[in-house]
């Protein structure tokens, strides 16, 4: 069995969708209509803007939610899948893709929670970190014990998990990991704490969007961040999907669940490769690929 899988912040780089944008009649229509909800032009951002543009979180995640929709919109001529999940913000992507919200809402929701998250990162002192080379259980312990906020955010693949806190605190434990035998700890060029409790103002705007967002009844199961499980009932897919800002990315639990369930063809829907190879690194029996190949 098939699953579309999105990717989330990180994935951006300038001239995405553009070759999109020229070959496909029905992709020119979906980046026009986002130019026109967003009232500003993010095509042209994505198309021409900076790295330093395209790195403002409020441009970045309507950015990759668009280029992960326009891929979706041509691979739907061809293949439906069995699931879907996505990556942090790859989660409203997913949404998308399995008919649980529109584009226009899916992209409104992403907007409003990107300002409300660099809005968070700019009345807070966040940062987050990759630790590579330890064992995830061992980290999350150690993150849990510290006397500090820092938390283990994102179980990425086995030996791959970045924590989020205060940067104080996040700089610090990340020594204490070296001391433990971390093959590396990397501060990530990040705005702030993504995936912690400095979120928490971000994820009571974004709770308010989202109740107010309509939800329909889903064509395939979606594996969610914040308990790594798959579901149809519309009442806990919000609620994930709030969770989800403040809680950890538990990928590589939702990777293997998907695979206990009989998934062993992922396709990413999306810029990038980082998924494809998150995954294999989970298990390498499985088969991944880009949406456009």
């Amino acid at each position: 069995m098939s699953a579309f899988v999105f990717p989330g912040q990180g994935s951006q780089f300038s001239g995405m969708g553009h070759e999109l944008y020229k070959s496909n009649k029905k992709v020119k229509l979906l980046f026009d209509q986002s130019d026109e909800v967003l009232g500003f032009s993010l095509s042209k951002i994505m198309f021409r803007g900076s790295d330093d543009e395209l790195k403002q979180t409020k441009v970045t995640q309507p950015a990759i939610f668009l280029h992960s929709i326009a891929e979706l919109t041509i691979l739907r001529e061809t293949q439906s899948p069995a699931a879907v999940a996505g990556h942090s913000l790859g989660e409203f992507s997913a949404l998308v893709a399995n008919n649980t919200i529109s584009f226009e809402d899916g992209l409104k929701l992403v907007f409003l929670r990107a300002k409300a998250m660099q809005k968070s990162c700019e009345n807070t002192n966040g940062t987050m970190a990759a630790i590579l080379g330890l064992d995830d259980e061992k980290i999350k312990e150690i993150c849990t014990n510290y006397n500090g906020n820092v938390i283990a955010a994102n179980f990425n693949c086995p030996g791959q998990v970045v924590i989020s806190g205060e940067i104080n605190a996040v700089k610090d434990i990340c020594e204490k990991f070296n001391s433990l035998g971390a093959r590396r700890s990397i501060i990530l060029p990040v705005g702030g704490a993504f995936h912690s409790s400095l979120m928490n103002d971000a994820k009571s705007e974004l709770k308010e969007a989202i109740d107010s967002t309509n939800f329909s009844e889903p064509s395939c199961p979606i594996y969610q961040n914040f308990n790594a499980n798959k579901t149809l009932l519309i009442s806990e897919i919000k609620n994930n999907l709030i969770n989800q800002l403040t809680n950890p990315v538990l990928w590589t639990q939702t990777v293997n669940n998907m695979i206990n369930d009989g998934i062993n063809d992922f396709i990413e829907v999306g810029p990038g490769k980082v998924l494809q190879g998150l995954i294999r690194k989970i298990n390498r029996d499985c088969s991944t690929k880009s949406a456009l190949v």
